[in-house]
């Protein structure tokens, strides 16, 4: 007798794809290295509230940029420590449940903007998207910037499409300032979604929704006295530089597979992202020509994908501010753009199952690199922690070329004699001012020699990267090797990952 299996109802869907979603989020987050940007989020959001607001505000007369983004997410990561203590993983499993929430909120968008329950398969895009899990595991913002924006697109859409919702309006703004409180760049996505209403020519929702982004206004009105200040900061010292024709590609590249990848890997990816891109507009572009109302909700999740990216770019052609992690609300929408595409476009089910099979190939690619990869700028400093603290004498300095090592390497083993040297002064990567390292409770060497002071051996932390870029650059070595190599006697060297420590002696 033949058996016959029951075919699965799109809700058990829909709870195998969160359990599948949970799951990818909780791999390696315990054993997985942690870098500066995580390292510094925990520190500093120790201090508590006031401490980070004099950490953020106070002026430094050297020009060094502090960390200029709202304290929001740090303010949250506070109060969480407090409950479930400062370990990496207990900081890293809000964030894990700020992904869940994210997705869950993606789905009910595609659901309103589609005015049905949304395929199962928008849901699975965002389950095993590499971007998704990355920023669903790391201690930063961008999670909870998602869940803001996500909140602040049901509400213009609720007010949109029934006109006079007033306490829909006031969750926009509500939503809109807790955004704007995470993250500045919650404005490219806000001032798109702003123009909705007026798209869709519904006037009454358009003072609904005007209503309500003054309400998020007045919220916000605190932190936006100080954005002249912090914006200031940013042409002083800031990292990022003005974005070209190739950041276009690596952002697509970002939203399937994630970066970086193996070089060999790149290929692939770039043509799974075109692919699918060209896939989806194709197939948005024919179903509107046959039939415009049903092609509107593919319209408008592209709308949403695509505009506040291309709104970052250009700010970023005056100011540059151009990061991909900041896009991820729209990396949301771009999913569900595309699982809309390839489920309610009438596309033939060879061609469907090939373009999932082919986003399965990227995602997995994705999904490997984000477990595996251990270069820079992430480093086992526990393990390097307790290998130094095995054979450090009396007297012995650790110095790290950079802040990048020094804060993840202090966060594990703070009791260890951990120095490092300043950033160049007005340098992109000089965004550590002195207000903040004075609430971190560290200080900086302002060169090699002050670092080593009088110490009688030197433990040098420098990743090969530094080495590489001063190496390719034309320079002989990197400086803080030669003076080293000029005053002291160097007894060996290991790598650790990316990082390589070397011991020197008087």
């Amino acid at each position: 007798m033949k058996h016959r299996y029951r075919r699965l109802s799109p809700p058990e869907l829909i709870f195998l794809i969160f359990a599948l979603a949970v799951v990818l989020r909780m791999a390696g987050v315990f054993s997985r290295p942690i870098w500066y940007d995580e390292a510094f989020a925990i520190l500093f959001s120790r201090q508590g509230l006031e401490r980070m607001i004099y950490g953020t505000l106070a002026p430094d007369a050297s020009g060094a940029a502090s960390d200029v983004h709202p304290l929001g997410y740090y303010f949250l990561l506070s109060l969480w420590m407090q409950a479930f203590g400062e370990s990496i993983a207990a900081a890293r499993l809000l964030s894990i449940l700020i992904g869940i929430g994210l997705m869950t909120l993606g789905l009910q968008v595609a659901r309103s903007i589609g005015g049905h329950n949304p395929p199962p398969l928008i849901a699975f895009l965002i389950a095993v998207s590499p971007f998704q899990i990355h920023f669903a595991q790391e201690v930063r913002m961008y999670g909870l910037l998602t869940v803001f924006l996500l909140g602040a697109t049901l509400a213009v859409w609720a007010v949109s499409s029934a006109g006079r919702r007033w306490w829909q309006a006031l969750s926009f703004g509500l939503c809109a300032a807790g955004a704007l409180y995470t993250h500045n760049l919650a404005i490219v996505y806000l001032l798109p979604l702003a123009l909705i209403p007026l798209l869709r020519r519904n006037f009454p929702a358009l003072g609904w929704t005007a209503l309500g982004g003054l309400f998020g206004a007045a919220l916000y009105l605190p932190w936006a006295l100080q954005l002249p200040a912090q914006f200031e900061k940013l042409q002083n010292a800031y990292w990022t530089v003005r974005p070209g024709i190739v950041q276009i590609f690596t952002t697509l590249i970002v939203f399937t597979t994630n970066l970086p990848l193996p070089t060999s890997w790149l290929p692939v990816g770039l043509f799974v992202s075109i692919l699918l891109l060209s896939l989806t507009v194709w197939q948005t572009l024919r179903l509107y020509r046959l039939d415009p109302d049903r092609a509107r909700p593919g319209l408008w999740l592209a709308y949403l994908a695509l505009v506040p990216c291309a709104l970052l770019f250009l700010v970023s052609q005056w100011m540059p501010v151009y990061i991909d992690r900041a896009l991820l609300p729209s990396a949301v929408l771009y999913l569900a753009w595309v699982g809309w595409a390839l489920i309610g476009t009438g596309l033939p089910t060879q061609i469907r199952s090939a373009a999932i099979a082919l986003f399965c190939l990227g995602a997995g690619m994705g999904i490997y690199q984000h477990l595996a990869y251990q270069g820079f700028p992430y480093a086992p400093y526990h393990e390097l922690n307790a290998s130094i603290e095995a054979e450090i004498l009396a007297g012995d300095a650790i110095v790290h070329s950079n802040k990048l090592s020094m804060l993840s390497a202090y966060l594990d083993s703070p009791e260890l004699p951990h120095r490092y040297i300043a950033d160049p002064l007005g340098s992109g990567s000089d965004t550590l001012a002195g207000p903040t390292q004075e609430v971190l409770g560290i200080s900086e060497a302002v060169d090699i020699s002050q670092a080593v002071g009088d110490a009688s051996r030197i433990w040098l932390i420098i990743f090969s990267q530094a080495i590489r870029e001063f190496q390719d650059s034309g320079a002989p070595d990197h400086p803080h090797l030669v003076w080293l190599g000029e005053h002291y006697r160097m007894e060996r060297q290991e790598s650790w990952g990316d990082l390589v420590v070397i011991l020197y002696e008087r």
